[in-house]
């Protein structure tokens, strides 16, 4: 590490202050349209980490650090997701960790296209 690169860890104790931190699924499935990115552990099950991935497709979702990180940095007990808050420190702090980031936020948040053949009102072709 070179004395002009400081560790993203830095910028912690400032997403605690400012109140961007949001911890647990359920918080995030409610905020999920103000995140700026989504945080998993390492030591976040395959099936979790899936559903993470299907459930926060809109959004980056970055894989670092372990359960135990999160407590010392953040004292959330336990905690293996949490979420930032769209802000100028959650995009500082996501541009440092973007190298960890494990999914291609999809933009497609409109509800699917009907069918073709398919009219208003749920007549078909015939």
């Amino acid at each position: 590490m070179s004395a002009t690169t400081k560790p993203v860890e830095r910028l912690f104790p400032f997403v605690l202050r400012s109140r961007t931190l949001l911890v647990g699924r359920e918080t995030l499935w409610r905020s999920k349209r103000h995140l700026q990115f989504v945080l998993i552990t390492r030591d976040l099950s395959e099936n979790s980490k899936t559903e993470i991935l299907g459930s926060f497709a809109h959004c980056p979702i970055v894989q670092r650090y372990s359960s135990e990180d999160l407590e010392k940095f953040f004292s959330v007990n336990g905690a293996k997701v949490i979420g930032f808050k769209k802000s100028a420190l959650a995009k500082s702090i996501y541009d440092e960790l973007k190298a960890d980031q494990i999914n291609v936020p999809s933009d497609k948040t409109a509800k699917p296209l009907k069918p073709q053949g398919e009219l208003p009102g749920g007549a078909g072709l015939t």
